[in-house]
């Protein structure tokens, strides 16, 4: 990669010696959709930075049922993976590739240099300890205090603005899996919303109307 490339993918990080530095110590991973990234109890060896693609981020219980908590997306990295390397923990998440994703992943090591070395990578971390924050939060209030159905529906938007789609291709199971209910509960929300023809489903597929994020907010 070059680093008009790199300037391009990430356009916050302007310091030409620092994304200089980032294409002699960084490492270029690609990851299928699908492919798991990072898995609970794995120790975290680098700093994602992702350049295309995006992950979404989870957190497990003991059952292995999983609760969504949210996207990574082009010139992003993970907060909780920050965190696991600043304490040397194993992570507590679970990482997958929503698309093909391509990662600069920085090693742990030089991840605590350059914080001290380079004004904006402090910053690139302190914002996405920021940006982080207030997505849990969302999430902690969504599980906390409101229905599953509206819990459904902010989904639904998300994913459709994460994938630049009204065509969303996915499962009941795996929409259950992420909200951490039962594929019966969405299943029967889905054709709730289908009644109203606010959305039409199809076999793994959700075509969703263009007006759908105004429709649930009235």
């Amino acid at each position: 990669m070059e680093l008009e490339d790199l300037k391009q993918k990430l356009p916050n990080i302007t310091d030409p010696n620092l994304l200089k530095a980032m294409l002699e110590k960084g490492t270029i991973h690609v990851f299928e959709s699908g492919k798991v990234i990072l898995a609970p109890g794995q120790f975290v060896k680098m700093v994602p930075v992702v350049l295309e693609g995006a992950i979404k981020i989870m957190r497990m219980d003991e059952e292995g049922k999983e609760l969504f908590l949210y996207h990574l997306e082009a010139g992003e990295t993970c907060a909780l993976s920050l965190t696991c390397c600043a304490a040397s923990k194993p992570s507590e998440i679970r990482a997958v590739a929503e698309e093909r994703t391509v990662l600069l992943g920085i090693p742990v090591q030089i991840h605590e240099q350059w914080t001290d070395e380079f004004k904006q990578w402090k910053e690139f971390v302190a914002n996405t300890y920021q940006r982080r924050f207030q997505e849990l939060l969302v999430a902690l209030d969504a599980v906390a205090f409101k229905r599953m159905d509206e819990r459904l529906m902010r989904y639904i938007v998300t994913k459709m603005k994460q994938q630049k789609s009204n065509e969303l291709n996915t499962t009941h199971q795996l929409i259950a899996n992420e909200l951490g209910t039962s594929r019966e509960v969405i299943s029967r929300l889905l054709k709730q919303l289908e009644k109203k023809k606010w959305i039409e489903l199809g076999r793994n597929v959700i075509y969703i109307r263009d007006d759908f994020e105004e429709l649930i907010s009235q």
